[in-house]
């Protein structure tokens, strides 16, 4: 199966400017970085801008040239690991070429374990807030997209990357509804394992390989 990527929308509010010389690039991922970094020691609600910047050697006020506050923040951070779950996902079908939505979910589900157990703050922001929304915030659902919520932000690039594996009549809705199945239960693999409940992982591949092969036509 060949993968393709796909684009989509991003909030308004994610960044002020999005950086474009080398030495300001550099700033703006090291100040994603140390925000990453500072949610697994304190999390989303007692995370602020000021920490970051200084943990990131930064200017406050150069935070303030890339994000417009804490929300901001971490929206960019959202968007950030989803097009690197994306990219590391895509990289995965181009190797291994699974067979059909199992093989597919399979990849999917595995890749977002990868994350959750190594990349820093993913297991407090992955494409959204894992935790309940800090005091303060605007609105957490829409972190990726101004228009959809996350997990439908998600389900489209997913789709796209897919390259026509889920166009069939139906299937958009069924795999928005597979996206909710699978936040609820790998939340639930990780809320008390930092690896993860192998055996929630299990029933969550279990899960969307039936839930979604079902969706196929006859």
């Amino acid at each position: 199966m060949k993968a393709r990527t796909g684009g989509q929308r991003a909030p308004a509010g994610t960044a002020r400017r999005r950086p474009v010389q080398q030495r300001s690039l550099e700033r703006y991922e090291r100040l994603l970085d140390n925000c990453a970094g500072l949610l697994d020691e304190v999390g989303a609600g007692a995370l602020t801008t000021k920490e970051v910047a200084q943990r990131a050697e930064v200017p406050i006020g150069t935070l303030y040239q890339f994000f417009s506050g804490k929300e901001s923040l971490l929206a960019a951070l959202a968007e950030r690991n989803l097009d690197r779950y994306l990219d590391r996902l895509a990289r995965r079908l181009d190797a291994e070429a699974p067979q059909g939505v199992a093989g597919f979910v399979d990849l999917a589900v595995e890749e977002f374990v990868a994350m959750k157990r190594a990349v820093p703050g993913f297991c407090q922001v992955d494409f959204g807030l894992v935790e309940q929304r800090p005091a303060g915030f605007r609105d957490d659902l829409h972190l990726l997209d101004d228009e959809l919520d996350n997990n439908a932000a998600v389900a489209q690039r997913l789709r796209a990357l897919a390259g026509g594996l889920f166009d069939t009549p139906g299937f958009p809705v069924a795999l928005r509804v597979a996206m909710e199945c699978a936040d609820a239960v790998l939340k639930l693999a990780f809320r008390n394992d930092p690896d993860g409940d192998p055996a929630l992982i299990a029933e969550a591949k279990r899960l969307l390989r039936c839930y979604l092969t079902d969706h196929l036509p006859a």
